[in-house]
């Protein structure tokens, strides 16, 4: 399994302040970025993997939503975010 527990912690620490605030919007937008690098991998591989194609655009999707929420609301913090993960707008 590619996503633990632990990772799961680690990412919302490192990114939400907390390892119990998994409702951040830069937590959520990191595990996210880290689900997406993950699918991608997987579809260099398995190009005829139509299901996971479907779920990768979904949670592209869902990341660009809170990051516009972020942008429209704190335009500092959306800043620091896109830096920090290296996320192409």
């Amino acid at each position: 399994m590619y996503l633990t527990k632990e990772k799961k912690a680690e990412i919302f620490a490192k990114h939400g302040g907390k390892a119990v605030n998994t409702g951040s919007a830069e937590g959520q937008i990191a595990l996210f970025t880290y689900r997406i690098s993950h699918l991608t991998e997987h579809l260099k591989r398995n190009r005829k993997d139509y299901n996971t194609e479907r779920s990768l655009v979904l949670l592209v999707g869902k990341r660009r939503r809170l990051l516009d929420y972020l942008k429209n609301t704190e335009i500092n913090r959306y800043r620091e975010i896109i830096k920090e993960l290296n996320i192409r707008k």
